[in-house]
C-alpha cells in the first residue's frame, strides 16, 4: 500500500470517541440513522427565567471515568468531556495509555473549542463578588483558559509532542482535525489526539444568543421539532454541547501497529469572510473558498465529492448562504449531491460540532448510509438541493465526503474525508 498521497504522508483515522446528547459515537450514530433527536428541555441548569429553555445537553455526565473526583471538581465541563472522549478514542484505536505515553514526543494534541471551560471563570467571578471579595480560588482562572481541554488530555494520556488549541468559533473542531493532519504530514508527529469540544450551557449564553435573535423559539412543548435546517420555516439554531476526539496517525504508523483504519483525512482548508462579526457574506465568498481549497488540498475535483455534511444550523441566513456556496462550487452537480445536517438532531455544539459531524461522516462511509435531516417539512425556494429529508438513505460506493463548518467572525473550515 502506498504510504504517500501526492508526495505527502497519508493520514488516517483509527480511533473515535464522543460525548453527545445522543451518547457515545456508536449510540449517537444509531440514533442519527433513526432520526432521533437529542434536543430536549434544559435540565442541567436553571433556565426558567430564559426565553429559550431547550437544548441538546448531555445529561448525567459526571466526567469521573478518567479523572479523580477531587480534581474533576476543579476542572471545567469541557475539559472533562474532552478527557472522556479522548480516553474512548484511545481504547477504540486499540491502544492503551501506556502505549500512548511510549509514543512520547511523536504524539500530539490538537483540540479546538470556542470558549473552552468559560463557565469556571463565570462561576468564580460571581462567587468572588458575592462573598465579600474574599480570596478567590487560585486555580479557577487557569482552569477557565480555552487550552485546558488540550492540556488535560495531554496530561492524563501523556502526549508529549505538539499541542495547540484552535479557537475558530463554530469552525474549531473541523479546523483542528485538518491542522492536526498537517502536523503529521509535515513530519512533526506520528499520532495525534484531535477533535473539538464545547460545554457552555449557561443562562447568559442562552440569553445572549436569544438577544441576537439566533435561537429557535417557542418549542418548549416539542423541543425535537426546533431544529429544521433548510426548511422554509426554520427560525434559528438550538444550542448543543459535547465532544468528539479522534486518534489520527500516519498510514505507515497505523499499518506498523496493525491498526483498524476507519477513514483517511484527504484535505482541508480554512478561509475568512472578512465581512462582519456575525452576519454572513451574502455572496458566500468565504464558504466558497473554504470548500474549493479543501477539495484542491485533497487533490480531487468537485465532481469527486459524493456527499456533503452541511454546517446546516437552521438559521435563515446560514442555510440559504451555504446552499448558494455549494451551488457556486459544484455548479449543476450540486443538485445531484446529497446533503444533510447533523444539527437537526444534535443542535449546534459550536466548537465541537465539526468534530461530531466528522464522526457521522466516517460512519456514513463505513455503512454506506446517510442519516436524515429531520424536521424538513416545507421546501424553501432558496434551499432547493437534496437535503436527505426525514429518512436515512442507503447509498453505494460512497468514497469521498466533504464536511463544512462556518463560525462567527466569518471563519470557515472544510474537510475532505475518504475511504482507504
Amino acid at each position: 500500500m502506498d504510504l504517500l498521497r501526492n508526495g505527502r504522508p497519508r493520514v488516517v483515522i483509527t480511533g473515535m470517541g464522543a460525548v453527545t446528547a445522543l451518547g457515545g459515537v456508536r449510540e449517537m450514530w444509531e440514533s442519527l440513522k433513526r432520526g432521533q433527536s437529542g434536543i430536549r428541555n434544559v435540565e442541567t441548569i436553571d433556565a426558567s427565567h430564559c426565553g429559550v429553555r431547550i437544548g441538546a445537553e448531555v445529561r448525567g455526565f459526571e466526567g469521573s471515568k478518567y479523572v479523580e473526583h477531587k480534581e474533576a471538581r476543579r476542572m471545567g465541563r469541557s475539559s472533562l468531556m474532552a478527557v472522556e472522549a479522548a480516553g474512548e478514542a484511545i481504547a477504540d484505536a486499540g491502544l492503551t495509555s501506556t502505549e500512548i505515553e511510549a509514543e512520547g514526543e511523536r504524539c500530539g494534541t490538537v483540540i479546538g473549542t470556542s470558549l473552552g471551560p468559560h463557565e469556571v471563570a463565570e462561576n468564580a467571578t460571581f462567587k468572588y463578588r458575592t462573598s465579600g471579595y474574599r480570596r478567590p480560588n487560585p486555580l479557577a482562572l487557569i482552569n477557565a483558559l480555552p487550552n485546558m481541554p488540550s492540556h488535560y488530555v495531554s496530561r492524563f494520556f501523556r502526549t508529549l509532542g505538539p499541542i495547540t488549541t484552535p479557537s475558530a468559533a463554530c469552525a474549531s473542531g473541523t479546523q483542528s482535525v485538518g491542522e492536526a493532519a498537517d502536523i503529521i504530514r509535515n513530519g512533526r508527529a506520528d499520532l495525534i489526539l484531535t477533535g473539538g469540544v464545547e460545554a457552555i450551557f449557561q443562562d447568559y449564553v442562552l440569553a445572549g444568543f436569544e438577544s441576537m435573535e439566533a435561537l429557535a423559539t417557542g418549542f418548549e412543548d416539542n423541543p425535537a421539532a426546533a431544529s429544521s435546517p433548510f426548511d422554509k420555516n426554520r427560525s434559528g439554531f438550538v444550542l448543543g454541547e459535547g465532544a468528539a476526539i479522534f486518534v489520527i496517525e500516519s498510514l505507515g504508523h497505523a499499518l506498523r501497529r496493525g491498526a483498524r483504519i476507519y477513514a483517511e483525512v484527504l484535505g482541508h482548508a480554512s478561509s475568512s469572510d472578512a465581512f462582519h462579526v456575525a452576519a454572513l457574506d451574502p455572496e458566500a465568498r468565504g464558504a466558497v473558498r473554504s470548500m474549493k481549497w479543501a477539495i484542491e488540498d485533497a487533490r480531487l475535483n468537485p465532481s469527486d465529492i459524493q456527499y456533503i455534511n452541511a454546517h446546516g444550523t437552521s438559521t435563515p441566513a446560514n442555510d440559504s448562504t451555504e446552499t448558494l456556496a455549494i451551488k457556486k462550487v459544484f455548479g449543476e452537480l450540486a443538485y445531484g449531491i446529497p446533503i444533510n445536517s447533523t444539527k437537526s438532531m444534535l443542535g449546534h455544539a459550536l466548537g465541537a460540532s465539526g468534530a461530531i459531524e466528522i464522526a457521522a461522516c466516517v460512519h456514513s462511509m463505513l455503512e454506506q448510509v446517510l442519516h436524515p435531516t429531520i424536521n424538513y417539512r416545507t421546501p424553501d425556494p432558496e434551499c432547493d438541493l437534496d437535503y436527505v429529508p426525514n429518512e436515512a438513505r442507503q447509498v453505494k460506493n460512497l468514497r469521498y465526503v466533504l464536511s463544512n463548518s462556518f463560525g462567527l467572525g466569518g471563519q470557515n473550515a472544510s474537510i475532505v474525508l475518504g475511504t482507504l
